[in-house]
């Protein structure tokens, strides 16, 4: 009949490259945590963050005959619209055409 030891012979200790292996996972487990956690809250940040607000369109634009828009960009005090043709035409805040450019 055996008898059991009442408490199990201590573990031996781990040799320093196991443990500075081990140190080494460790401290990238939690850069990764880290990382996980700084990108979830810049998405949440950046998701929850309302839209730019885009000037307004003058009412009284007026494109000449026969033209469409292909394009249409606000810029700091002129409003550029490009035609299917090329053509670029420039409108003030107040919707007067200013400039036409033609290809």
């Amino acid at each position: 009949m055996s008898v059991l030891p009442s408490e199990p012979p201590a573990p031996a200790p781990l040799p320093p490259d196991l443990r500075f292996v081990k140190r080494l996972v460790t401290v990238l487990t939690a850069t990764m945590i880290a990382g996980l956690l700084a990108i979830i809250v810049l998405l949440v940040i950046r998701l929850a963050a309302p839209a730019p607000l885009l000037p307004a369109l003058p009412a009284n634009i007026a494109l000449p005959e026969g033209a469409e828009i292909a394009a249409l960009t606000f810029a700091e005090g002129v409003i550029v619209v490009v035609t299917k043709t090329g053509e670029v035409l420039l409108y003030g805040p107040d919707g007067k055409l200013r400039q036409r450019l033609k290809p």
